[in-house]
């Protein structure tokens, strides 16, 4: 038995009596104060449920009236839109015919086979001749390319694929035909520096370099073609071999076009959400062969016109059908109430306008476009999803020096041969980094980079696979990129191999500007790529109204900084940054002519169905983001929006939009900007604003909820502003959707 502790005193058991009462009293008032706070935050939530549940009602009672005012607006622009397009697309066909120019009708299949059949026949080798008519087929294959991206056809679509193809082949052989006359006259055109012959010609659209090799000296090693700065350097087999160098650099690009056409399956772009410009042109009817030019345009005439009278009544049909109905309550419990494009899907013929009022609940959102590349299993074959050609083509080909002519008693033979130019065939050693002799049998390119381009990054070259049909970046040695290279105007030959690296140094600086060079097996067609996403995802973004029908559409990209000022349906691009493209900068433009201007520059905001395959993006509803893009140009000629850092953190079914009533070029106080919350079933003002540390959904105590992003905004605006926004004209409320839906800042800002 252990010992017992002392016995507690009569004061120390009232001690402990008293402090075991205190802490009841306190633990009771604690629990008091807790039961109180308890039931005040009840009734706080109670007091806001019940706030919720008035403004909940009272919006559904007013969803009716919004959303009719809603569509009626849209439906108002839609089809203001569609008559404008059809009317432009209709004088621009009848100028096309007035004018009665010698261009074929691109869809008309037999004036296109009658150019062809003629062009081929045709023997001029003048090059002047073949390069003006070259002008005209690349201008045919970029009318076929554009009907080829319209049509629906089957049956048409490989109609314009071969006539497509068949241009393509038909440029390429005639310049090639220039090539070998002026090569078979290389000796009456012997360059006296060099004993060697060489030509320059250019044109808008390519620069044809020729050299022949009539000295075959073994100590000849490099040449830089005068003004176009496009170099080679031979090793001393070929300095010594029968030989001539064509370098044919073109502005387009057909081999990649090939590579799609036969590696890549087509796909379509999701339908709720526009990724491209849609000009809305009626589709092109192909003749048919065994008709002719009257009877066909008889035939035509008659089906415009009834086609044309039926388009119009079904239009007043339709928007008579957007004033009068209206939408019950039952439909909009569906989350998938949200809109489709309201640019209209052309798939069945008939256009459908389809927008928020209008909704199908049992609709889900299409999974995303699947496409087969085949080649990807290799490693070093270019994904031209994910690389762009910039610049054109660089076609560096080696052939067997033709015979030349020579005088005997003052006449001039020449031996006659309809074989044509025969391909040189070089392949040299593998290389090996431990093997000097090896690598000196690498043939030595150098190019200046276009000027009609911009590289953001550093240029990646890839060269053609003639056999597989697609490019590719093995086989690509001792690349060098040389920036801001002073020209000289005089390109140098190097004659002697023991020159020093100094001199070599001199001679590649002599054609001036941004140069790369490298060395290759073999002498193949080449391109330099860029990345195709490389100024995703955007970190800023910003829509400012100018004034009426006006506005700034300002976008801070990963590398380059944009604007593109909006005037009526003229888009206008600018940039801080000096990126030279004279022709693209600074010029008013349509819409639709900007995105391919930029793209073809090497410029790109624009998004398609392969991009979320490799930028960061938040993680958004399409449906949801194309309501908000739709309902935001209706109100952009008075307000400005921009992007937020909570729009990250709202969720997949939420977008938070930053913006407030304000026009000009100033920036607008701190103060007037607010936040607002795009949902799928409501619109509202958020209580939390940009500087807030977390994220709150929580409703602006001062504000109700809409069923309209347009009536959410209203609540904020003045009644002059309201009235400006119902004044802005449908040309530019069509182009800010535009631009928004295929720059997309909602999901990739």
């Amino acid at each position: 038995m252990g010992k017992k502790g002392p016995k507690l005193t009569k004061a120390q058991k009232a001690k402990l009596k008293l402090e075991e009462e205190e802490r009841r009293l306190r633990e009771e008032e604690e629990a008091r104060i807790q039961a109180e706070r308890e039931e005040q935050e009840r009734l706080e939530r109670q007091r806001r449920q019940e706030i919720l549940d008035k403004l909940e009602e009272k919006d559904s009672k007013r969803r009716g009236g919004e959303l009719g005012e809603l569509r009626s607006l849209l439906a108002k622009n839609y089809f203001a839109v569609k008559k404008h397009k059809n009317d432009v697309a209709q004088m621009t066909k009848w100028d096309k015919y007035m004018k009665c120019s010698d261009i074929p009708d691109s869809s008309v299949q037999q004036e296109v086979n009658t150019f062809i059949s003629l062009w081929h026949d045709n023997q001029e080798c003048s090059a002047k001749t073949v390069f003006k008519q070259c002008k005209v087929a690349l201008q045919l294959i970029e009318e076929t390319e554009t009907l080829l991206r319209e049509v629906t056809n089957e049956k048409h679509i490989a109609k314009y694929l071969e006539a497509l193809l068949v241009l393509q082949d038909i440029v390429y052989t005639k310049i090639l035909n220039i090539s070998m006359e002026i090569l078979k006259e290389a000796g009456n055109n012997i360059d006296t520096e060099t004993g060697n012959m060489q030509a320059v010609i250019k044109d808008d659209n390519s620069t044809l370099c020729l050299w022949a090799n009539l000295m075959r000296n073994p100590r000849f090693k490099r040449l830089t073609f005068k003004g176009v700065g496009l170099g080679f350097e031979l090793t001393k087999q070929l300095a010594a071999s029968n030989i001539a160098l064509r370098v044919l650099h073109t502005s387009y690009d057909h081999l990649s076009l090939v590579c799609r056409l036969t590696h890549m399956k087509p796909t379509t772009a999701p339908r709720s959400l526009l990724t491209v410009f849609e000009d809305v042109p009626p589709e092109a009817t192909v003749k048919q062969d065994d008709e002719t030019p009257e009877e066909t345009q008889d035939v035509e005439e008659a089906q415009q016109d009834e086609e044309t009278a039926k388009e119009h009544e079904q239009d007043k049909i339709v928007e008579e059908e957007f004033i009068s109905e209206r939408l019950s309550e039952e439909t909009m419990n569906s989350e998938s109430q949200i809109t489709r494009s309201s640019i209209p899907n052309s798939e069945d013929g008939d256009s459908q306008y389809i927008s928020q009022a209008e909704v199908i609940a049992d609709e889900k959102t299409p999974p995303p476009p699947h496409d087969v590349t085949e080649y990807r299993e290799h490693v070093n074959v270019v994904d031209l999803r994910m690389y762009t050609p910039l610049g054109g083509v660089f076609y560096y080909e080696l052939f067997h020096l033709p015979s030349q002519s020579f005088h005997i008693k003052g006449w001039e033979i020449q031996k006659i041969s309809d074989t044509g130019l025969k391909v040189f065939k070089y392949v040299a050693e593998k290389p090996n980094p431990e093997d000097e002799e090896a690598a000196s049998t690498l043939v030595s390119l150098s190019v200046k980079l276009p000027e009609s381009v911009v590289f953001l990054e550093t240029p990646q070259v890839a060269r053609w696979d003639p056999e597989a049909k697609y490019w590719r970046m093995d086989g690509i040695i001792d690349f060098s990129y040389r920036e801001h290279v002073e020209e000289e105007g005089v390109p140098k030959v190097e004659k002697d191999e023991d020159d020093d690296e100094e001199e070599e140094e001199e001679e590649e600086e002599s054609s001036g500007g941004t140069k790369v060079s490298f060395k290759m097996e073999h002498f193949y067609p080449f391109v330099l790529m860029q990345r195709t996403y490389a100024n995703f995802p955007f970190r800023r973004w910003e829509l400012r109204p100018l004034g009426k029908d006006s506005a700034l559409y300002s976008i801070q990209g990963a590398l380059i900084d944009l604007s593109i000022t909006i005037q009526g349906n003229q888009c206008m691009l600018k940039s801080d940054q000096e990126l030279g493209l004279t022709d693209l900068f600074d010029k008013w433009m349509s819409a639709p002519d900007l995105q391919q201007a930029m793209l073809k520059a090497g410029i790109n905001i624009f998004v398609n169905e392969h991009t979320e395959k490799f930028v960061t993006f938040s993680r958004k509803d399409p449906k949801i983001e194309h309501v908000a893009y739709e309902q935001m140009a209706l109100f952009a000629s008075v307000c400005t929006f921009s992007w937020s850092k909570w729009n990250a953190e709202c969720g997949p079914e939420h977008f938070v939009v930053k913006l407030c009533e304000h026009q000009g070029l100033e920036q607008p106080p701190e103060d007037l900007w607010n936040l607002y919350l795009v949902g799928p079933q409501r619109f509202q003002k958020l209580e939390m604003k940009e500087t807030s540390e977390v994220f709150c959904a929580d409703h602006h105590p001062d504000s109700e909820f809409h069923s309209t992003f347009i009536h959410m905004i209203q609540d904020n605006m003045s009644p002059e502003g309201i009235t400006r926004t119902r004044e802005a004209h449908f040309l530019f409320v069509d182009t800010v959707q535009s631009l928004f839906c295929i720059t997309r800042p909602l999901k990739f800002c």
